[in-house]
């Protein structure tokens, strides 16, 4: 009987349903003006200039945050490849190199990198108000995410400085130098293509700056590295070599992934537009070469090394990744995967090769930053016309060799100022405590008494 009456109460229910959803169907069927009236009004069209708006907006930002992640990525690369009693130093200078390439860029980069470069060789270097991007209206991007996208690659070629530089320089000098680097030198250079100066009238080509970024931080720490020496008991004076192992391998492959994922934002951002389906494939396409060119670097240098050294190096396979990062940077659209491949690969070779090249030089690279961001910039800037037939290789050695000169020059004159004025360099006594205790006061490992080993 139960079971009945429950039947019998969900036949009913169930009806009710059904009555609810025919009725007004007959309604509408016997008064179609009510139908009418009932019809729900069309969407309204978006706006294509609103949409494109957004997108290449959203574009700046999220591919400018990846590269800002970059400079985590460089901390932990840092810190990873020095001794123990340097590791708080470099995470101190890598924050701080940051934040003043935030400032620099403000006060005066991006007006000389930008503003009425007409061909020349540099802007207005007067200081400019970051427009409000909930003001703007009209237009492609609001200003302001294009600022901030600039500004983070500003700060990924004071990075390169930091890491050669490391375990022997001070922190003041380096900071004054970093003021010079992001507020006039890499603006400057930058103008002189990305600004629509006179290197983009001839028509060099550099996509995302394998030259413009990376080989100008590379031709800075060059200057500074030869002006300030080696670390003391790295160099016999017989010639010989003595290691100076890193703290963390694990710190500096996790730096090198943090890198490596913040180079799609560093290369895939610099397409500008995200807005149709032109860009998103374009985008696409930068994203493939970016990563393969990476992984070529990588292999390449794993085997090369097996070959001379009968052993894989990690830290040359930390930085192949790189290097093939950095040669792909100039052209990484263009390219179809084997070029790509191929451009990555030699970046992998001329990491194995250039690193021991320096040692016989005698030029201290604690990172390896110029065999992977000066050489394979240079290289990597070289061979776009492979890919790119707009542009030809003697316009391509003409803006290598121009911006090289001009580094070297305008860098190298810094370095002497403070080299004969504040000094560069720590006493022998304070290199051998380490720069954590000396400089900073606080040591990265003290439970394992860093401090009192002096390892």
């Amino acid at each position: 009987m139960g079971t009945a009456r429950e039947g019998k109460s969900m036949n009913y229910e169930s009806w009710l349903k059904r009555a609810a959803f025919v009725a007004p169907l007959a309604l509408l069927a016997m008064d179609p003006a009510l139908a009418q009236d009932a019809a729900p009004e069309a969407p309204a069209v978006a706006d294509p200039a609103a949409i494109a708006f957004t997108f290449n907006t959203l574009s700046f930002l999220m591919t400018g945050f990846l590269v800002m992640w970059m400079a985590a990525g460089f901390a932990m690369l840092e810190a990873g490849l020095v001794r123990s009693k340097n590791v708080s130093m470099q995470c101190l200078k890598n924050i701080a190199l940051y934040s003043v390439a935030g400032l620099m860029f403000w006060v005066i980069g991006y007006n000389l990198m930008y503003m009425d470069v007409n061909g020349g060789y540099f802007g207005v270097p007067i200081p400019k108000a970051i427009p409000d991007p909930a003001s703007e209206t009209s237009g492609d991007y609001a200003v302001a995410s294009d600022w901030f996208f600039q500004m983070v690659f500003c700060a990924t070629a004071a990075s390169i400085v930091s890491g050669t530089l490391a375990e022997r320089i001070k922190l003041w000098p380096f900071l004054i130098f970093t003021v010079i680097l992001t507020g006039v030198i890499y603006p400057i250079t930058g103008s002189w293509q990305w600004g629509a100066g006179w290197l983009s009238e001839m028509g060099f080509s550099d996509f995302a700056g394998s030259t413009l970024v990376h080989s100008v931080g590379g031709w800075c720490a060059l200057s500074g590295a030869i002006l300030l020496g080696a670390r003391r008991g790295k160099y016999g004076a017989d010639g010989s070599v003595h290691p100076m192992p890193g703290s963390s391998i694990p710190l500096a492959t996790l730096g090198t992934f943090i890198l490596w994922l913040g180079w799609f934002g560093f290369n895939g951002g610099s397409q500008l537009a995200l807005d149709g389906f032109e860009n998103a494939s374009a985008i696409s396409r930068i994203f493939v070469n970016t990563n393969l060119a990476a992984a070529a670097g990588v292999v390449v240098a794993m085997i090369l090394t097996q070959v001379i050294y009968k052993k894989v190096d990690v830290t040359m396979a930390l930085n192949g990744a790189l290097a093939g990062l950095v040669s792909i940077t100039a052209e990484p659209l263009a390219p179809s995967v084997p070029v790509a491949l191929l451009v990555g690969g030699i970046g992998g070779i001329i990491v194995v090769l250039v690193v021991p090249l320096l040692d016989k030089l005698k030029i201290d690279d604690v990172v390896g930053a110029i065999p992977v961001h000066l050489v394979a910039g240079i290289w990597g800037t070289l061979i776009v016309p492979l890919s790119n037939a707009d542009t030809s290789y003697v316009t391509q050695l003409i803006g290598i060799v121009s911006v090289g000169i001009f580094c070297l020059v305008v860098s190298s004159i810094v370095w002497l100022i403070l080299k004969f004025t504040v000094g560069m360099r720590v006493g022998e006594e304070e290199e051998a405590l380490g720069l954590d205790a000396v400089e900073v006061g606080v040591e990265a490992y003290p439970e394992f008494g860093v401090g009192s080993q002096r390892v």
